[in-house]
């Protein structure tokens, strides 16, 4: 059995999908087997993909108009149709630089492999430059990831807090911004450093040291 997705980016009526309908139903795809989404194919939540993709069973055929109404990008379309394949279903692709996919003919499957490859050299090379970014910062004193929301001046507001016997928690926390656990993790209840706290702390000094050099 043939299946049709058709996707526009917008939900406001500015684009329609009748082009893309009209394609798939000349390649035989029943009116009736045809899902489709009114969402920009960056998002990872796409409710008629979804259902497409479960409707699916081994032996039948997904049909797209173009390669790009499937997926957010490369990867993501070579997992994508990685899977069906798997599951024994098909994949085609009736226009653009995507047409020549078919998984059911040899030369269809061959592109398809070149795609594969094209995107695990995307992902080498996006390895690369984060690595790269990555030692960079670090040759600048920057370390990556996300930034604390502890930060020293909080913390030792929270010690000096925590050591009073009418502190409420909750209170100091929406007054620091930081969640309970975080908090928890940076001091005890009675204000002294945990192994957190004393790591943030140092942190902090051997910066100020650093930077005074």
């Amino acid at each position: 059995m043939l299946m049709g997705y058709m996707r526009v980016s917008k939900a406001d009526g500015s684009q329609v999908t009748d082009l893309q309908r009209d394609a798939l139903i000349a390649a035989g795809v029943d009116a009736q087997h045809i899902y489709e989404d009114s969402i920009s194919g960056k998002r990872d939540q796409r409710p008629g993909l979804t259902a497409c993709l479960k409707a699916l069973r081994p032996g039948d055929t997904l049909v797209v108009w173009k390669l790009d109404r499937l997926g957010r990008d490369l990867r993501h379309l070579v997992t994508t149709v990685d899977d069906l394949q798997k599951n024994g279903i098909g994949f085609k692709v009736l226009a653009g630089a995507g047409a020549v996919i078919d998984t059911a003919t040899p030369s269809g499957r061959l592109h398809l492999g070149i795609f594969a490859a094209l995107a695990e050299f995307e992902r080498e090379l996006t390895l690369e430059r984060t690595k790269a970014g990555m030692a960079a910062a670090r040759a600048r004193g920057r370390n990556g990831g996300r930034p604390y929301k502890m930060t020293p001046a909080k913390l030792r507001l929270a010690m000096a807090a925590m050591g009073q016997p009418g502190t409420k928690v909750g209170e100091l926390c929406a007054e620091l911004a930081v969640t309970r656990q975080t908090l928890y993790r940076h001091v005890d209840p009675k204000g002294e450093l945990r192994p957190d706290g004393r790591k943030l702390l140092s942190r902090r000094t051997t910066l100020e040291l650093m930077s005074a050099l």
